[in-house]
């Protein structure tokens, strides 16, 4: 145990706790607590200053280094490898390769799989992998990282390690906000463990190189149509380039699914099944499930068709792979193939059961059989209850059938379904997210459109935490296609996701595409919206000039409609803008502007923040009193409305000003309230803002201790978000004559 290595230290030098504390610059009771146990993960600074006041170097120096960090928590050894092949066949050579890995003296071995779609390279990891599984006490990490789909439906490393960081029995909460700051946390614990971890579906090596451990005994296996090239030169990863089967192999693999004395009854079909499907595992297969369907059917006639069939379309890469697609498809039912066809009209990656039945225009308990069919024929894959997806070579193929078989008008009836699925799902949810923003009436529901909304907060935080990537590529398929008016409002629907949680960029993208959607359909309404929403999002980018722009437009269309929360809203916008760019007075006609105008239409809700922008402004204006009675009007409102996030947002607002007129423990009092609501939110940038004022109050006052508690969390809250302002709160506290 560290503390216990810590403390044996300082008695071996003769040194008492407050000897120690004198060295270092640490407090006693840091170092009371680290000697104790209470600190699980001591900080990097913390263990140098000890390690240097204690003299060590070199090896003992590196083994008191390793104790300090984290070692695997119970229950945090993950075993996240999905299901193998069954019945894998061949790869002897490939296998050899990846068992040379398992005893790497350089430390972390990292093998790079590389071949073209299909040609098996996930099976032979998964193969490889469950094979040795015994091998990594600590556990196995997986990933389809989703590298060739769609750009927006690639997964990106910050969000892996996420879940990684989560299955190594990291707290939700305690996991950094930046990039760099989870790829630090997430080498330190695979350290000192001997873990497998498997990287499936790499866009590039960049795309992988954070998710490579730094040191210790781990094997990382990395699967990709890129060849990972990069990786081999700067990480030394090993490369392993996958071809086609051989003939024998294909063979063992038809063997393995239909039975060897099947194939030994028919020599010559075998033979012409393999060249007919280019010796390629996924047609290979795509195959033998067809046969297996079909006991009855002689190889030689399977064969026959393989060899006769003509192809319907001249896009897809590799012709034998479009025959053996073409085969499983005219195995299906009627119903089942017009799916398949309907369903390469999806942006993907994945499809839901309930949009599967939008596009096809049947109810959810009619797609279900279809879905299942096109499963066992293996056109799709079911990667969770509800949820499908499909190699990438078949979306193609199914998106190519769509074009050619589908009529114009037949194609066009199924987007305008699966947009009025999309628009009356997430328009609840919206709504249950942010019931304080002032919607609008959405497009009429087609007849027959049978969404099934999420009910309850909870639910609708589910809907877009899992669908909010998806649906920004149907709000830009809506805009591609015709379909501008579900496409602007789609896109503000994801606002009430996105804006939360400060995706701004996110924000940005969709709602350009908003706007010239708005534009070309000549919504006023919607044309005001995604100015307005746009706006919004370059003020948090900085982009502070096109943010003034567009509020000047949406201010402009909200006028020509009459529309007075919106212009209020807007307004409001302004006043934060105002602020930011330096010109408080300014600020404060428009939130007072905007006042007047929520007043007028009745709106409570924003009547109340904009009482609480007004009281801001006019404490930067040096109008102390004046701030407070704005926010104390303002906060009663709030509480009787339920407001709980305005409600910090002004308790922070009055905090600011009692402090300015030297009230410093009314002051501390507000701002202590603000930090616990912010947190219950989970709104920790404001939060980290609010506890930085906390620590000036508490400054004047002249609780020092309990200034270093409040500056010490907003940097470390700011550092998780990777935030700069954490530098500000570390001045802050070093200033500071008592280091806690």
């Amino acid at each position: 145990m560290f503390g216990e290595m810590a403390a044996a230290h300082r008695r071996r030098l003769g040194l008492t706790q407050e000897d120690l504390a004198a060295a270092t610059g640490l407090s006693v009771r840091s170092i009371r607590d680290l000697e104790a146990g209470r600190v699980v993960q001591p900080r990097p600074s913390t263990v140098r200053l000890l390690a240097d006041a204690y003299g060590l170097a070199d090896a003992e120096r590196a083994a008191f280094v390793r104790a300090a960090q984290p070692g695997p928590p119970p229950g945090a050894q993950p075993r996240q490898l999905p299901l193998g092949v069954p019945r894998f066949v061949g790869r002897d050579d490939q296998l050899a390769a990846l068992d040379a890995a398992l005893d790497d003296p350089a430390g972390v071995a990292v093998v790079a799989v590389s071949g073209m779609a299909g040609v098996g390279k996930t099976a032979l990891a998964l193969h490889w992998a469950h094979r040795v599984a015994g091998r990594f006490p600590d556990g196995h990490l997986y990933v389809n990282l989703r590298g060739f789909d769609e750009a927006a439906a690639i997964l990106e490393p910050a969000d892996v390690l996420r879940g990684f960081l989560e299955a190594l029995g990291v707290p939700p909460a305690r996991i950094p906000v930046s990039a760099q700051a989870r790829v630090g946390l997430y080498r330190s614990l695979l350290a000192p463990r001997r873990m497998l971890v498997v990287l499936d579906n790499a866009r590039d090596s960049e795309h992988v190189r954070p998710l490579m451990p730094g040191t210790g005994a781990c094997v990382v296996v990395v699967t990709s149509r890129d060849k990972l090239s990069d990786l081999v030169a700067v990480e030394c990863a090993r490369p392993l380039t996958l071809d086609v089967l051989t003939v024998a192999e294909s063979r063992s693999l038809l063997a393995a699914r239909l039975g060897a004395q099947r194939l030994a009854a028919e020599p010559d079909a075998v033979g012409a099944i393999v060249a007919a499907t280019g010796q390629l595992p996924l047609a290979l297969s795509i195959v033998a499930a067809r046969v297996a369907v079909h006991p009855g059917f002689a190889l030689d006639a399977v064969a026959a068709e393989l060899g006769s069939a003509q192809a319907r379309l001249d896009a897809l890469a590799d012709g034998n792979v479009r025959r053996a697609f073409s085969w499983s498809y005219l195995a299906s039912s009627p119903a089942a193939a017009r799916l398949f066809r309907l369903l390469g009209l999806h942006p993907g990656p994945d499809v839901t059961a309930d949009a599967a039945a939008a596009l096809a225009g049947v109810s959810v308990t009619e797609v279900a059989p279809l879905l299942r069919e096109l499963t066992r024929l293996h056109l799709l894959a079911q990667q969770a209850p509800g949820r499908y997806d499909c190699h990438d070579l078949l979306r193609t193929y199914a998106t190519e059938l769509a074009d050619s078989v589908e009529s114009a008008a037949d194609r066009r009836a199924a987007r305008h379904r699966l947009f009025d699925h999309y628009l009356h799902t997430a328009f609840p949810a919206a709504v249950t997210l942010q019931p304080q923003w002032t919607a609008f009436d959405p497009v009429a529901p087609l007849q027959g459109n049978a969404s099934r909304p999420a009910t309850g907060h909870d639910a609708a935080l589910a809907f877009f935490a899992a669908e909010h990537a998806m649906l920004l590529r149907v709000v830009r398929l809506a805009a591609d296609t015709g379909f501008d008016a579900y496409a602007w409002q789609l896109a503000w629907t994801l606002t009430t996701f996105y804006a939360p949680r400060g995706l701004w960029q996110a924000q940005l993208a969709a709602q350009e595409v908003a706007l010239a959607a708005a534009e070309r359909a000549g919504s006023v309404i919607g044309q005001a919206i995604a100015n307005r929403l746009l706006s919004r999002a370059a003020t948090r980018l900085g982009q502070h000039s096109l943010a003034e722009q567009r509020l000047r437009r949406a201010l402009e269309l909200h006028e020509r409609l009459g529309d007075h929360t919106g212009q209020a809203q807007t307004l409001h916008n302004y006043a934060e803008l105002c602020y930011i760019l330096g010109r408080p007075e300014e600020g404060l006609e428009h939130g007072r502007a905007a006042l007047d105008l929520y007043r007028l239409a009745g709106n409570r809700a924003g009547e109340a923040r904009t009482l609480n922008a007004v009281g801001w402004l006019c404490a930067a204006t040096g109008d102390y009193r004046q701030a407070i009675e704005s926010c104390t009007d303002a906060l009663a409102r709030q509480r009787e409305l339920g407001d709980r996030n305005g409600q910090a947002a002004t308790l922070d607002s009055l905090g600011y000003a009692y402090d300015k007129l030297g009230e410093h423990g009314r002051a501390a009092s507000c701002f202590e309230e603000a930090v616990r609501m912010f947190r219950e939110s989970a709104d920790r940038y404001h939060e980290a803002e609010t506890l930085v004022r906390l620590g000036e109050a508490r400054e004047a006052l002249a609780d020092l201790p309990a200034a270093a508690r409040a500056w010490r969390q907003a940097a470390e809250i700011f550092d998780d978000l990777g935030d700069p302002a954490g530098d500000d709160a570390r001045r802050r506290l070093a200033r500071l004559p008592l280091a806690e």
